[in-house]
């Protein structure tokens, strides 16, 4: 970064913030205000990290763990709202600052981990905590921070901490470029259609394709674009084979084309940086260096999850092909099944077998109601309100915020949603917090956000939903929760500071009540009529729910059996696409089949670090939040209070403050099989 003249951090806007209900005033910042408030910011922690490492005081909980805790407030703040705008409405100037802030962070995070007066300061700590009378989660911090220290190169010799600091400063500017690419390639892709193209679509759809094709200056045509809330009603619906092919082809070569956002050779180093690094640190690979601080504790233990399910995705879903060829024979096709035809004849066997279509669902799935479903059920189980504040300014207009209650009418946190696809805002949907919750110091309240990509429709008309998209706001609400339900001492173990195989439990267990009967009776009403959903098409729905499970199986589970092949090497594979080919053949993938997140494409692996040798854990925890969900089952009642009580305290508000086995052993009473999973997903 280059220097720019000494920012008042105590009044700046990204480190001040003015705005309605504590938020940062977006109003009072532009792009060009993130370069040096990142440069005051690092600096000011600097001095801060310098200030506890060379106390002169003999080291204790407050001068030394509490003293780092609440450092570098003003780089916290200034990194939320740039990390934000990268992901959810980045332009040029954001994303040439991300290319040079990513290692720049990486190198200062480094050089903090690497302080040898700190570390040394924390050790005395550590090897003294047995006499330090701590609670269960002051000792449980120390211990985190004393791990991640000596994961971060605290005890390896000068040389060694030299080059492990450039590995994670290059690894940081990698996975910027890396999820850069993606960004270009998905928002630079359209296919303008006429109406003549549109054979099967339903007008929910065309009204989204139309809008799509209006806001990229093509009005009057309709775009198939790369959002996943496009491709997949497409590929699911349309009757011209050739324009499904096209759109497939585009959705899963991105990351993938040769030219100036092709990720091969990122992805190649990237591996090859990992490796070393875990050499570094003194594991055999990469898996190894990353499971030691999860549940599953190591590869072998993660292959022991996948493996099984695997073989029984991989059957069912042959048997499946099966039936889509009978149908696409019926049809008068003689090909093979091919990736861009399984979910058009899939959707025509669920019409079969359950005489419904999807598509049928959505009138009843209106996004208001879905949101207003996910909130309720946070009022029946933990006693939250969320009440609505129109014109608050944030990152972008479509972005809506919301005050959250506790039941007693205190304020708990902010709750912000960005729901609508747009090209400055990368695929998927996740949660993230602007400020997490804690009571360390003056303590903070919560301010959560959720990012999706659900289709824009015209202005006036009500955005409908797919059930799978439905269960995404919900999940991601589960993660919001976790975040604004946290309460902890300690910012390091607030919210969703936990492990990576147990992050997405609150969230994937969310995802139980969208389906619950009296909240599809409540919410689940048609956007014209205001009717339930009919109970004939919800007995449907829910009968459906398992249909085919093979496909989506096998679509998750080869990504994740990917992900822990490229990081179960000691040696990083030279040409890593030769390598994806190479394993999925061994694995025996089915070829009508292609993995959920392809290589070029897998931003939770490659677009940074969160979930690199990491993806397995969404089944991991889906072992739990199915066993989880069983415990209301067993009292007949979704929103068993006492169930509920107890799902709050050792779940969503307990953060990472103890260890997540026995977190989930104080819900439950005992850990889970993974029998009620299988069942869930209709494999047993």
């Amino acid at each position: 970064m280059q220097k720019s003249a000494p920012i008042d951090l105590a009044t700046h806007p990204l480190t001040n913030w003015t705005g309605p209900h504590g938020l940062p005033d977006f109003t009072a910042f532009d792009d060009a205000a993130f370069a040096p408030a990142f440069e005051a910011a690092i600096a000011a922690h600097e001095a801060e990290i310098e200030q506890i490492a060379n106390n002169p005081d003999a080291p204790d909980i407050e001068n030394t763990l509490a003293a780092m805790e609440l450092a570098g407030e003003a780089l916290s703040r200034v990194s939320a709202i740039f990390w934000c705008r990268a992901g959810a409405h980045t332009n040029e100037t954001i994303q040439a600052l991300e290319r040079e802030i990513s290692p720049r962070m990486a190198r200062h995070i480094s050089s903090v981990l690497m302080n040898a007066a700190l570390f040394e300061r924390i050790d005395r700590l550590y090897q003294a905590r047995d006499t330090l009378d701590l609670d269960a989660e002051t000792d449980r911090v120390l211990e985190k921070v004393w791990k991640r220290f000596v994961r971060g190169g605290a005890q390896l010799d000068a040389d060694d901490k030299a080059r492990l600091a450039v590995i994670n400063e290059e690894l940081a500017g990698l996975g910027a470029k890396f999820g850069q690419n993606v960004l270009a390639d998905e928002s630079g892709w359209s296919l303008f259609l006429e109406e003549n193209d549109l054979a099967g679509l339903s007008d929910a759809l065309k009204s989204a394709m139309a809008e799509a094709a209006e806001a990229r200056g093509e009005k009057g045509r309709y775009a198939a674009t790369l959002s996943r809330s496009i491709v997949e009603p497409f590929l699911a619906s349309s009757e011209r084979r050739d324009l499904r092919e096209k759109v497939f082809n585009a959705f899963a070569k991105r990351g993938e084309n040769g030219g100036d956002t092709d990720n091969a050779d990122i992805i190649a180093s990237t591996l090859k940086l990992r490796a070393e690094k875990a050499r570094l640190l003194g594991y055999e690979t990469y898996a190894a260096l990353k499971l030691d601080d999860t549940m599953a504790k190591t590869p072998e233990a993660v292959q022991e999850l996948l493996q099984p399910v695997w073989r029984k995705a991989r059957e069912k879903a042959a048997e499946d092909e099966k039936e889509l060829a009978r149908l696409a024979a019926e049809d008068g096709q003689n090909h093979a099944i091919a990736p861009w035809d399984w979910r058009y004849y899939a959707e025509k066997r669920r019409a079969e077998r359950f005489a419904f279509d999807e598509s049928a669902l959505k009138p009843y799935l209106a996004l208001e109601n879905v949101i207003a479903a996910s909130f309720d059920v946070a009022n029946r189980l933990f006693g939250l309100t969320f009440e609505e504040q129109k014109g608050v300014p944030a990152w972008h207009e479509d972005v809506r915020t919301f005050i959250v209650r506790n039941a007693d009418g205190s304020q708990r946190g902010l709750f912000l949603a960005d729901y609508f696809n747009r090209p400055s805002k990368r695929s998927g949907a996740w949660m993230s917090g602007l400020q997490s919750g804690y009571r360390l110091g003056a303590g903070k309240t919560p301010i959560i956000y959720n990012v999706m990509n659900f289709a824009k429709p015209p202005k006036g008309s009500p955005a409908l939903l797919s059930v799978d998209e439905a269960r995404t706001l919900f999940h991601e609400f589960g993660h919001a929760l976790h975040g604004l339900l946290s309460d902890v001492t300690w910012p390091s173990i607030s919210g969703t500071s936990v492990s990576r195989d147990f992050v997405e439990l609150p969230s994937q267990l969310y995802e139980h009540w969208f389906t619950v009967p009296e909240v599809l009776q409540k919410f689940a009403l048609h956007h014209e009529t205001g009717q339930p959903m009919p109970q004939e098409l919800l007995e449907k729905m829910r009968a459906a729910r398992t249909f085919d499970a093979g496909f989506a199986t096998v679509e998750f589970t080869a990504s994740a059996l990917m992900d822990m092949a490229f990081h179960s090497q000691a040696e990083a594979p030279e040409a890593p696409l030769d390598f994806e080919a190479e394993t999925l053949k061994q694995m025996e993938m089915p070829d009508a089949i292609v993995m959920r997140h392809r290589t070029p494409h897998f931003l939770h692996v490659f677009a940074g670090d969160g979930y690199s040798a990491g993806y397995y854990s969404y089944m991991w925890s889906e072992v739990l939040d199915a066993d989880a969900f069983r415990a209301f089952e067993e009292t007949g009642d979704p929103f068993d209070p006492e169930t509920a009580k107890k799902l709050l305290r050792h779940i969503y508000a307990a953060g990472g403050s103890a260890d997540p086995e026995e977190l989930y052993k104080a819900f439950r009473g005992r850990m889970p099989t993974p029998e009620a999973m299988m069942e869930k997903k209709g494999l047993a």
